[in-house]
């Protein structure tokens, strides 16, 4: 094919002319065709490349995080907890409602006044005295029943999440697989940052039940920019606070995969990573400013927060 460049002209990506997507390279064709019998000038360019990993790195060059006395961490399999039951687990979040408002308990869709809607196993019966309770912290309040019947549905791991506003009681974990966690310096730079190396982590969760599985590669790299003054100490407790989600089992959860549709998988937990290290195609690269303060939201939203970075080591 011949390509007409003309100056001023926007170019018009054509992401197959090797043939590598399912769109038919014979498109490029027909698109310069139907262009130029408009009378339209034809300027087609190729689309830019999708850059995944950083280019390759020695093990001299690797180097540990400032500040950070420690460069992996590992979780193993989880322990079953011992010791109290969902129902004195979920008195230890409640305070009593002498009189119940008329309104549903938003769980069950019931009067609140009435009996709980929930009729399955695992929740004994209750005196009327302690059939409806309000959470402490947030003040919605719930029939008793329902909320044993939810704990008993979740994680069992002595934390309740209010299902109306997603306050977290306790300290919530998750459902992720064993596996270790790397974190360390190597000497590129990431779009828009260029004057900074660049902090990667490496995610590992081995086969068994499940693994992580990506495009090609059992790890996936996440970084950020190494910066100076603030943006450092920003870096510095995202990475602190990332520590703290990968021992509590949230980074990673087992599911569904939206992608591929694949069931009983490690999937990512509303934690959001930056994936691509050289472009940012998908959105899952840099140049992104809002990033870091994104990602300590959604840590917060999952129970972690600033104080938990300061315990962390």
């Amino acid at each position: 094919m011949t390509v007409i460049r003309f100056s001023n002209v926007p170019t018009v990506p054509v992401k197959n002319l090797n043939g590598s997507s399912p769109v038919h390279p014979a498109l490029a064709g027909i698109t310069g065709i139907l262009m130029s019998a408009a009378a339209l000038p034809v300027c087609l360019t190729r689309p830019p490349k999708l850059v995944l990993h950083p280019p390759p790195v020695s093990k001299s060059d690797i180097k540990p995080v400032p500040g950070f006395g420690h460069c992996c961490r590992k979780t193993t399999k989880k322990q079953a907890r011992k010791g109290k039951t969902p129902e004195e687990v979920v008195k230890k979040y409640l305070q009593k409602v002498k009189s119940p408002p008329e309104e549903d308990c938003t769980i069950c869709m019931e009067p609140l006044g009435g009996p709980s809607g929930y009729k399955g196993p695992g929740v004994g019966p209750v005196s009327r005295a302690e059939s409806v309770g309000r959470l402490a912290q947030c003040g919605h309040q719930y029939h008793f029943q329902c909320l044993v019947a939810m704990y008993n549905n979740g994680n069992k791991d002595g934390s309740l999440q209010c299902p109306t506003c997603k306050t977290i009681y306790g300290v919530k974990t998750g459902n992720q697989p064993a596996g270790k966690m790397e974190y360390h310096v190597i000497p590129h730079s990431l779009p828009g940052h260029p004057d900074c190396k660049t902090i990667r982590i490496i995610y590992n969760i081995p086969p068994g039940i499940q693994s992580i599985r990506t495009q090609g590669s059992p790890s996936l790299p996440e970084a950020f920019p190494d910066t100076a003054t603030s943006q450092t100490a920003r870096k510095d407790r995202v990475l602190r606070l990332l520590l703290v989600a990968w021992d509590r089992r949230l980074i990673f959860s087992v599911g569904t995969s939206s992608t591929t549709g694949e069931s009983d998988t490690v999937i990512w937990n509303e934690v959001h990573h930056k994936t691509e290290f050289g472009s940012n195609l998908t959105g899952h690269g840099f140049p992104d400013p809002g990033h870091l303060d994104n990602v300590l939201e959604e840590l917060r939203a999952q129970g972690i927060t600033e104080d938990d970075g300061l315990m962390e080591k």
